[in-house]
């Protein structure tokens, strides 16, 4: 297949719409009905977009179509071409209605807490007319919607080296793992409390698959003790802090929510868990919208504040 081929006008948005449509549906009815056409139209479109690419993008078989390697590729870039429509329409409309870029940021536990919304309260005082969307969700997750230009840049903990390709990073802070419990929990009252006299308590444990989840399971591991039988796995912070606070649940979470949360304690358990790396994540090859880096200053201003106080939290 030659290059040229995508690119001679031939292959339109309704291409990459339709194969994303099909991907997301699994059959051509579903598709049809979602994109209101009629399956041969839909049928039609797929073969036209087929034999412009040049090879078959989906194989049909008796539960509806699935995408063949090719198809694969097709859909992932076709993913990132109409996110990176959407994200330039969404800005000019916003430019064009109140003189400013719009700007998403996607956030995780670590930094939804304290580093983001601190920076974005900075942020509004200065440009009240700013909108600011907030996208809160898994490591991996939010990294699909950095790269199909959904969110303008990730605020949180920075993923491992092996995963960043195609990303550009900021560190700005190391922020440890502590063991975080409701003020009065009666684990407190043992200044020396272990990790094994903790199995008794219910857990609040990330999902797999994610880094902190996976260095947990070796930590319980490598003590010979079998992972807590009562456990609930969530991220989500309200509803996380909600259970330790109605509960004697115990959740292994970045220090600055139990440092930062006059009901919560951190105990002494200690946790063999690297540090998290917080800081700041970008497309490599896309710069960020001046509105986005407005955000990455306070941020950063943010940051140098958090620094300080670490030590004194630990």
């Amino acid at each position: 297949m030659h290059q040229e081929r995508l690119l001679d006008g031939r292959l339109k948005m309704k291409h990459l719409v339709l194969v994303t449509a099909i991907a997301q549906h699994g059959t051509l009815v579903a598709t049809a009905e979602a994109l209101r056409v009629s399956q041969p139209a839909v049928t039609r479109s797929l073969r036209e977009a087929e034999a412009i690419v040049g090879v078959e993008l989906f194989v049909r078989g008796p539960r509806g179509v699935k995408p063949t390697r090719f198809g694969e590729i097709l859909i992932d870039h076709a993913h990132a071409a109409i996110g990176n429509l959407t994200a330039a329409a969404r800005r000019i409309d916003e430019l064009n209605r109140v003189g400013i870029e719009p700007v998403s940021v996607g956030t995780n536990l670590a930094g939804a807490y304290a580093l983001l919304p601190r920076a974005l309260v900075r942020l509004k005082a200065e440009h009240p007319s700013l909108t600011v969307t907030v996208i809160e969700g898994m490591p991996e997750e939010l990294g699909e919607r950095l790269a199909r230009g959904e969110v303008d840049l990730i605020v949180g903990r920075l993923q491992p080296p092996a995963t960043r390709e195609r990303l550009r990073h900021v560190r700005l802070y190391d922020e440890p793992v502590r063991v975080v419990v409701r003020s009065g929990h009666p684990a407190l009252s043992d200044p020396l409390v272990s990790l094994e006299s903790l199995l008794e308590h219910p857990w609040i444990l990330p999902a797999r698959p994610t880094q902190l989840r996976d260095e947990l399971d070796e930590i319980f591991a490598r003590r010979d003790l079998a992972m807590p039988t009562n456990i609930i796995e969530c991220s989500t912070i309200l509803t996380l802090r909600s259970i330790l606070l109605e509960t004697d649940a115990i959740a292994p979470l970045p220090m600055l929510i139990g440092a930062g949360d006059d009901r919560l304690s951190m105990l002494t358990t200690a946790l063999d868990t690297l540090p998290r790396e917080i800081g700041i994540s970008t497309l490599a090859d896309n710069p960020p919208s001046p509105s986005a880096r407005i955000l990455i200053r306070h941020l950063v201003n943010v940051a140098r504040d958090i620094s300080r106080d670490l030590p004194a939290a630990t």
